[in-house]
């Protein structure tokens, strides 16, 4: 069967000019800076953090300069392209090395490009004090370049190269403190898990490559409409597997807790503003993939909504600050997932909400990192409390993003987020694919996520924030001061606490974003959902408040135990990331050790027997000969005189 559906409607690009035809600089300059910083080594160590962080100003400032002139325009010069080399000449198939701008790309630039100078701002107080500061913020710039790399990228195998960079940069980054042997782990971790999504990636390319002899992301939107829905189906599944890996989502997400080893600024990247956000990307930016390929829309659509789910239950039991926020970055590119699988009904709120999410979580995660810095690195928020009345402007700051995650009117979390639940109860197909069963299916999904977000965050908030203090005291072996941090590191929080108060607002305004996104996602399909609006943004408010309520009751008004609870096997099973680690083992890593054990076997007693035992024979049989060889000449005569006798013997014999 052949997709039956129209070719999804997009601008057709046109030559770059003006500042978008200098887009690659936004590339060109952290690598540069990168390169710099590790080739020159310990001499860059007094200035090396301040380069690298001027180096990601200098791309912010120029995506803001084509940003500036693309607004300045009409819709239809907005997505502009810039061919920069021939990278693959293979006769009739080739590959250019080119940059699509346009909103959705530049969209990712400023967002990477903003949060990650801010990151950098920050990190420049917060690794003061750590001697392999200069190659920290290396990677940080080599970070930046491999995401802009691939947001920018014209084909998916250019777009390839920038999601191998931002895997290498990661496992660089996570590992930074390789010194403990659990961030070497936890880095690993993170790569192999990864490699599981890129090879779905390759594979997907060489679907492209077969059906329509190219990559190139306008190529692949043209012809995949005509395609026979199984390869259609089978492209958005491997893109599906790619994503989930960059993305951690189910069931490639079990990389994402352990990534927490690396230096909180580094959590803040990749979980506000870079890796995680790719999958979303790449989703999207197939859209018209997904649009002929229902089965693999909803395929998305159900992956975000298990994600979602899971990262909440994780985090409403986890102690440790960092790794809530980690499940919480699951969740929400669940939510963004959930978006990207709906279709157009989907697309521009998913991306909406990966925009105000990337400031908000940001902001949770350099809060984070100022209160390991106050309470000498501890992350357990049963040992913190009270903080409000040490550290003023990181409460206050943390607030915000708290109360935009939440989605409390009207911070920029009700903007983006109630838009996809509002989708969600909207779904009744995915392209020719019928499912009047959807809108309430992924509606009470995300609705109920909503009241575990509320639950969870204001766990986080109230115990690390409010109640009484259970601080580390001197007598138990390492005392805390707790103290607010310095001015570097307060004020990219205060920036983005701003953004997190506004940014959602400020886009919706005369639906600005989504008109700003319609050139690449197409107009928003207004659908009813299955219930009233009112409705659902009234229970969306009240599971939100009541989320909110029980913890403030169980982690505000009560005490809390400094030891953990019991808890029910629910309880129990979340605390150990719902057995992500067992599965994985029993299903995957046992059978494929068992497998290797098996080859190495095979290898050592059959491959190596054989060959041993061909040697041995060799040998021998060398010895055996070599007795032969005693160095008289009358033995050789007589071996001489023997040899004729024989022949003459045969000759005779076979005359006779």
């Amino acid at each position: 069967m052949t997709a039956s559906l129209a070719p999804l409607h997009l601008v057709e690009p046109v030559a770059a000019s003006g500042f978008a035809s200098y887009a690659w600089l936004m590339i060109a300059v952290p690598l540069a800076s990168a390169a710099i910083l590790l080739l020159l080594g310990r001499r860059c160590d007094p200035w090396g953090h301040l380069l690298a962080t001027i180096a990601s100003w200098a791309s912010f400032l120029v995506g803001a300069l084509i940003v500036a002139q693309m607004l300045g325009v009409d819709e239809v010069s907005r997505r502009m392209t810039r061919t920069l080399f021939t990278w693959i000449p293979a006769g009739e198939f080739s590959v250019d090395f080119g940059l699509l701008v346009d909103p959705l790309s530049m969209t990712f630039v400023v967002l990477v490009t903003f949060v990650g100078s801010l990151i950098h701002v920050y990190s420049i107080a917060y690794m003061a004090h750590d001697v392999d500061r200069r190659r920290f913020f290396a990677y940080l710039n080599l970070f930046i370049a491999a995401m802009l790399t691939l947001v920018l990228a014209d084909s998916y195998a250019v777009l390839f190269v920038g999601w191998e960079g931002v895997g290498l940069a990661s496992y660089l980054l996570i590992g930074f403190w390789n010194r403990v042997p659990a961030n070497a782990r936890a880095a690993k971790k993170a790569f192999l898990m990864n490699r599981v999504g890129d090879m779905g990636m390759l594979l997907a390319m060489m679907v492209m490559v077969a059906n329509f002899s190219s990559v190139r992301f306008s190529d692949v939107n043209a012809g995949v409409a005509g395609l026979p829905q199984a390869q259609a189906t089978l492209i958005g599944m491997f893109l599906l597997v790619a994503a989930c890996g960059k993305s951690a989502q189910f069931p490639l997400q079990a990389w994402l807790g352990d990534a927490m080893a690396g230096p909180t600024p580094v959590s803040a990247l990749i979980h506000a503003a870079t890796m995680v956000t790719a999958g979303v990307y790449l989703v999207v930016r197939s859209g018209a993939v997904y649009t002929a390929a229902p089965i693999a829309a909803s395929a998305v659509a159900i992956v975000g909504a298990i994600t979602l789910l899971f990262g909440a239950i994780v985090g409403s039991a986890k102690d440790d600050m960092k790794k809530v926020l980690a499940a919480s970055t699951m969740s929400q590119i669940g939510y963004m997932m959930l978006g990207a699988g709906l279709g157009p009904i989907g697309w521009a709120f998913a991306i909406f909400h990966l925009l105000t999410h990337g400031f908000f979580k940001a902001l949770m995660f350099l809060g984070a990192g100022s209160v390991m810095h106050a309470m000498n690195d501890q992350v357990n928020m049963r040992r913190f409390g009270a903080l409000r009345t040490a550290m003023k402007i990181t409460w206050a700051s943390f607030m915000m993003g708290w109360l935009a995650i939440l989605g409390v009117p009207p911070l920029s979390g009700f903007w983006s987020k109630d838009k996809i639940i509002e989708a969600a109860f909207s779904a009744h197909s995915f392209g020719t694919l019928n499912a009047p069963w959807a809108g309430w299916l992924f509606g009470l999904i995300a609705l109920f996520g909503a009241g575990l977000t509320a639950f969870y965050m204001s766990r986080l908030f109230f115990m690390t924030f409010h109640g009484t203090a259970r601080w580390t005291t001197e007598a138990e072996g390492s005392g805390v001061h707790p103290h607010e941090s310095s001015a570097l590191m307060t004020t990219p929080m205060i920036i983005l606490a701003f953004g997190a108060v506004l940014i959602g607002a400020l886009m919706s305004i005369g639906d600005f974003f989504t008109k700003w996104l319609a050139p690449v996602t197409g107009e928003v399909e207004h659908v009813e959902p299955v219930l009233p609006v009112l409705v659902i943004q009234l229970a969306t408010l009240l599971l939100v408040i009541a989320g909110t309520l029980v913890a403030w009751r169980m982690y505000g008004a009560s005490e809390v135990p400094t030891a953990v609870p019991a808890g029910n096997a629910l309880t129990e099973a979340a605390r150990k990331d719902l057995y992500q680690d067992e599965v994985n083992e029993t299903l995957f890593v046992a059978p494929v050790s068992a497998l290797a054990k098996t080859a190495s076997a095979g290898d050592r007693l059959i491959i190596d027997g054989v060959l041993t035992g061909i040697a041995a024979a060799s040998a021998g049989l060398g010895r055996l000969i070599s007795v032969t060889q005693n160095g008289y000449v009358r033995t050789y005569a007589s071996y001489i005189l023997g040899g004729v006798i024989l022949a003459l013997a045969i000759v005779l014999g076979f005359r006779l």
